[in-house]
């Protein structure tokens, strides 16, 4: 008898977490959950709206003064409980990921590792949060003068759903050392791992009221973001997205830390380690079906080794297997829902008028994708050649596993196309030569340059992007002070 995968496995029901107790029932009643990797129906969201909003806000207000004043050892030492419980109970966290989200089973695995880092990473700064001492002025009365970094109070998080346990990691870890009191809208699309993460918070010694989830859509978010009692939001997603939201919390004039899109470009140079490169590229544009902000989807290569570099890449690409996320070889799982795959299908098919299709371009064949997913919303690994740097495909998010490649002849070409978006959030390097290196990375309009590979985000590394892919950072100690407000104190002596 065969025993059946993993990714026939229910999801349950994600509720709303309120004050430390978890709803049955909520204001917009409640959506089926699909499973990406089958196309079937695996659990069930109680969809959370304003009225639970301004219910965790009240009593997120009501919890901070404690939460505020409890000593930051004590704070540190919760902290570090739900590192540990996160690790204790990874498997069950990288189940619940890959069920809802299709990511393959080793990726969730990587993923809950890291959040569970950055609040190892995080737990360790909540007793250090120190203050700066200001020397004084000669034409100013004496006295002294110093700063004291301070909470916000309330906070709104704002989830994504194609990752959602790292920004679990990236935010909700920094804001909680901080000392703020956290509101989280989980996204309806994959709201399991994030409710399951929040029951751990709570085995772990967090006081109810401190943090709250609620799963839910635009209505949710919208009065999250405008509600006066919450002090700044951070939120992940797309830029149409992050514009109302922006313009919501002008309203309250609050802060908002934006992590949004991007498009990478790998640049690689005559001189790289090619096979090294392509394996690379392959492997990054195709992680989590293409569904990630820095992933690589714009490859700029010499042409002095192009038709060796895109040939090196297709075989790379098609390589990664499409297919149950839970079995042993899958490089690839499905997009998030049947809406994505027809909207990714579209940009390929017009991407192909214009650039040459040298690998995928169509939805995953059902007959090679085994018999329990094989109505997934799967779509091959593809890739463009000869692509034109302003077309759509070259400019525009695709949020599939697309890649483009785009011959260039000089460093300044290079720079110019990998440039030459809305985008700034990351760009790597392929080169051996170090003086090519400290030549371009001062000239690269984004947040990141990695050199020779993708950096696997340690936590105390900020995460962010320059233009259109967002402000603020996260990781790092700079993602800790994103929670923080700086006050002066003189007094006069």
């Amino acid at each position: 008898m065969t025993t059946p995968s993993p990714v026939t496995g229910d999801l349950g029901v994600a509720r709303p977490l309120i004050d430390g107790s978890w709803l049955d029932q909520a204001s917009l009643g409640a959506a089926d959950a699909t499973n990406p990797s089958t196309a079937r129906v695996a659990g069930s969201v109680v969809l959370s709206g304003p009225k639970e909003v301004d219910a965790a806000v009240a009593a997120a207000t009501a919890a901070y003064p404690q939460w505020r004043a409890m000593s930051p050892d004590k704070r540190r030492r919760i902290l570090q409980r739900v590192e540990e419980l996160m690790e204790e109970r990874a498997g069950e966290l990288a189940r619940l990921n890959s069920l809802e989200t299709g990511a393959p089973i080793f990726m969730s695995t990587l993923l809950v590792q890291l959040c569970a880092g950055w609040f190892g990473y995080y737990a360790g700064w909540a007793d250090k949060l120190e203050g700066a001492t200001i020397p004084p002025s000669p034409a100013m009365v004496p006295g002294l003068d110093y700063t004291v970094p301070e909470p916000y109070g309330v906070v709104g998080i704002i989830l994504t759903w194609n990752g959602p346990i790292v920004s679990v990691g990236m935010k909700i870890a920094p804001a909680l050392a901080a000392g703020n009191c956290v509101v989280v809208k989980s996204p309806d699309l994959a709201p399991f791992t994030v409710a399951k993460f929040a029951e751990i918070a709570l085995e772990a010694g967090l006081p109810p009221g401190v943090l709250h989830v609620l799963p839910g859509g635009p209505e949710a978010g919208d009065r999250l973001v405008r509600h006066p009692d919450v002090a700044m939001i951070s939120f992940t997603g797309g830029i149409p997205t992050a514009k109302k939201i922006l313009s919501a919390a002008s309203d309250t004039l609050k802060p908002v830390l934006t992590e949004l899109g991007g498009k990478t470009a790998s640049i690689v140079f005559p001189d790289a380690d090619l096979d090294a490169a392509t394996t690379e590229v392959a492997r990054s544009f195709c992680n989590l079906a293409g569904q990630g902000c820095n992933l690589t989807t714009r490859l700029l290569v010499h042409r002095d080794v192009y038709d060796r570099v895109v040939e090196s890449t297709v075989a790379a690409a098609t390589a990664l297997r499409p297919g149950d996320p839970f079995a042993a070889g899958t490089g690839l799982g499905p997009v998030i829902n049947a809406a994505a795959r027809e909207r990714i299908l579209g940009v390929i098919e017009r991407a192909g008028k214009d650039a040459r299709l040298v690998a995928g371009g169509h939805a995953a064949d059902p007959a090679s994708l085994g018999e329990e997913v094989r109505d997934g919303f799967f779509v091959e690994p593809t890739v463009f050649a000869d692509v034109d740097p302003a077309s759509d495909v070259a400019q525009n998010e695709v949020f599939g596993p697309v890649l483009s490649i785009i011959p260039f002849g000089s460093e300044e070409e290079a720079v110019a196309i990998a440039n030459g978006t809305v985008y700034g959030l990351g760009t790597t390097l392929q080169t051996r030569d170090s003086s090519r290196v400290q030549r371009l990375v001062p000239q690269l309009q984004s947040g990141s340059v990695n050199v020779n590979g993708s950096s696997t985000q340690p936590p105390g590394a900020p995460f962010g992007g320059y233009k259109y892919s967002g402000s603020g950072r996260e990781g790092g100690r700079e993602g800790l002070y994103e929670f923080l407000q700086t006050k002066n104190v003189f007094i006069r002596i």
